[in-house]
């Protein structure tokens, strides 16, 4: 049976069967028995499996992270809350000098499978300190798996397949995508990692995606069918281990690439995707691939200014123009963004918390 089911329901909804199913699972972190339950995903789990199996955690993030990495080690399977990915660095000794080296470092005889959930994003003046989008730091780490779900049939699959899996894995989730709906079957259902998914096919331009900026994406695919241009669109999904097969495969399919990330520009995902294409398909090439990502700066709090910061489907289309000489076909009637709209996906938006 299918349902519709929020992207944050689907979490929950993951966590809930991971749970009942493996009594080695738990689940901790800051609010985790708050009401407002980290965005609505871990809301009545305390209740149904206790405070020994779903817990808060003191805003002590190396340490905890400590806990859920040495329970790991002698078999338990910690699924570890962190509300910010900003928040998270406060453990980056835990996370990437013991939870991802131990595998090596013992020949194969440990395994840490503990899952971090980090949340990205942007809105409500969230700032330089709670909204920065670092996978590719996590991704950059030899021993760390990192994912990024766009849709909630994604989410839950994902999440299943991480809890599961014997390494260490990053789930990091998009505040934005939180609210978005999607046919989420009931019951198990696993996504292996390492696999990007062909969200629209088409036959000029391959838009590479991650995260929200996938859903930027699709709709920039659908404004550039307006000027005849049809577009692939691939979601990532998994950073580490990469799909490369699958990106390449849609790249040679239409020689074009534009690759849209949440995070900065340099130094970042859509840089590491831009070598990897260009080392391993130069010769299908019919255009220099176009990156997209944050400008170098730190994020802003003004709403105003972040909605200079963050790139959207407009930028994805006036590059795919650029490419077809057709930048004077930028829809001239766009017009500004509802000023309501300037920091939030749309006027249902909650907030941070």
């Amino acid at each position: 049976m299918t349902r519709r089911l929020r992207f944050v329901e689907a979490v929950r909804e993951a966590l809930e069967l991971a749970l009942l199913e493996d009594h080695s699972v738990y689940v901790m972190g800051l609010g985790v028995p708050d009401p407002k339950g980290i965005f609505g995903s871990t809301v009545g789990l305390q209740e149904r499996f206790g405070t020994h199996r779903v817990m808060d955690m003191p805003v002590s993030e190396n340490g905890m992270t400590g806990v859920a990495i040495g329970s790991a080690l002698v078999g338990m399977k910690p699924v570890l809350t962190h509300q910010r990915m900003d928040f998270a660095l406060l453990a980056i000794e835990q996370i990437v000098n013991q939870a991802a080296n131990w595998h090596y470092m013992f020949g194969g005889q440990q395994s840490v499978p503990v899952v971090i959930r980090l949340v990205i994003g942007r809105g409500w003046g969230q700032g330089p300190q709670h909204s920065q989008s670092l996978q590719a730091w996590f991704a950059h780490i030899p021993g760390l798996k990192v994912v990024m779900p766009t849709t909630a049939y994604d989410a839950k699959g994902l999440l299943l397949a991480s809890i599961a899996d014997p390494n260490p894995v990053l789930f990091i989730e998009h505040r934005w995508l939180h609210d978005l709906v999607d046919d989420v079957p009931a019951g198990r259902y696993a996504i292996p990692l390492g696999q990007a998914k062909m969200l629209r096919e088409g036959h000029d331009v391959t838009i590479v995606s991650t995260s929200f900026m996938t859903v930027e994406a699709l709709r920039a695919a659908a404004r550039l069918m307006q000027a005849g241009i049809s577009a692939t669109v691939v979601d990532v999904r998994s950073l580490r281990p990469l799909d490369e097969q699958s990106i390449l495969a849609a790249i040679r399919n239409t020689g074009r690439v534009v690759i849209a990330d949440t995070g900065w520009k340099s130094f970042g995902v859509s840089a590491e995707l831009c070598a990897m294409i260009v080392e391993q398909s130069w010769k299908d090439l019919r255009h220099p691939p176009v990156r997209i990502g944050l400008p170098d700066c730190p994020t802003p709090t003004s709403h105003a200014l972040a909605k200079y910061f963050y790139p959207t489907a407009d930028d994805i289309v006036r590059h795919v123009l650029n490419m077809f000489d057709k930048a004077d076909e930028i829809m001239a009637d766009e017009g500004e963004r509802d000023s309501a709209l300037l920091d939030v996906p749309d006027l249902s938006f909650a907030g941070p918390f």
